[in-house]
């Protein structure tokens, strides 16, 4: 899906053109995520939303190349300017967690069990920022307390399994920012958080995201959460980018049936007498089992016969792209 305009005027920080990730079975090579463009602007929030299985994840790795080994990526990913996707490991390795953070979704895997946290954080700070260890185990002790860890000076010699699963996960959100990065990738930081800590953490990105320019590409099956914090959301549904628009303006106005039925499985105030909140019926299909033309017509009360036969091409009106035949 070609993205819509920009909501500023900033040329974006981050331009996915054509960005597909493809795995080979069979013989032949599946796409678990289909040729999706998006401009992530600077001191913006973007979210994907979507169920699980529809390539938001895979989106998000594929930018810092972190996709299995047997994965083919194809279109580019450009860092002002600079194309991730072509870049030598050498120099992609200066790129990770120093102009690019991630927060990955399970962080029980993506802490090493044998080191310190503290020292997990202070590592890139020696790495990236060249700090000596008192001075990066002072900024690690601090970035802990921004996170909303209690303690941090003893907190900083745990390791990862004396730590909560949360806890865990504010370590990933301070090794993350550590670096002060241009791009924020955040694959559902405040899943494992409770509703106190979450609120903390998302106006942590937030405010970093408006101080310092730094564009974030947030994650989240949450549409409280995209409601709270988004500027531009995309919708995702089996690869494929359907949706793409103003959070202003897709919450006003949600135009695909798939952004529609997400919205109305969501507890709302309209929902509140219902004794039962009303589904999306079927569930994401496999790669394996692709239906053929839009892969949501399945699933869809009001998919039509051409549905079956093509995917159909994104509809632009203003800042509001959508991909439906639907959308005249």
């Amino acid at each position: 899906m070609q993205p819509p305009s920009s909501q500023t005027d900033a040329a974006p920080l981050l331009r996915l053109e054509n960005l597909s990730v493809l795995f080979p079975f069979a013989g032949r090579l599946l796409p678990a995520v289909q040729k999706v463009s998006l401009d992530l602007p600077p001191a913006a929030v973007t979210c994907l939303v979507g169920e699980s299985g529809c390539g938001k994840s895979l989106t998000a790795r594929a930018v810092l190349r972190l996709t299995p080994e047997n994965a083919v990526l194809g279109g580019r990913a450009l860092l002002s300017g600079e194309d991730l996707l072509s870049l030598p490991e050498k120099e992609l390795r200066r790129v990770r967690g120093r102009r690019v953070g991630m927060i990955f979704q399970e962080p029980m895997t993506s802490l090493n069990p044998v080191l310190r946290v503290g020292e997990q954080v202070a590592e890139s700070l020696r790495l990236h920022l060249g700090m000596g260890r008192a001075e990066a185990r002072r900024e690690a002790e601090r970035l802990f307390a921004d996170v909303g860890i209690p303690s941090p000076r003893s907190r900083y010699d745990d390791y990862p399994h004396q730590l909560s699963g949360g806890m865990r996960q504010r370590v990933m959100i301070a090794m993350a920012l550590s670096c002060r990065p241009e791009l924020l990738l955040a694959d559902e930081p405040t899943t494992a958080l409770d509703a106190t800590i979450q609120g903390q953490i998302l106006r942590l990105i937030l405010n970093q995201s408006r101080e310092r320019g730094m564009a974030v590409l947030l994650i989240t099956h949450d549409l409280s959460v995209v409601a709270q914090v988004a500027d531009v959301v995309g919708v995702m549904y089996a690869g494929h980018l359907v949706e793409h628009a103003p959070a202003r303006d897709l919450f006003a106005d949600p135009r695909h049936p798939y952004t529609r039925g997400l919205m109305h499985s969501a507890p709302s105030r309209r929902s509140m007498w219902l004794t039962r909140l009303p589904a999306i019926p079927g569930s994401v299909p496999s790669l394996q089992n692709m239906p053929a033309g839009c892969p949501f017509q399945p699933r869809c009360l009001q998919a039509l016969p051409c549905c079956r036969e093509e995917m159909p091409p994104a509809v632009t009106r203003g800042e509001h792209a959508i991909s439906c035949w639907l959308v005249k």
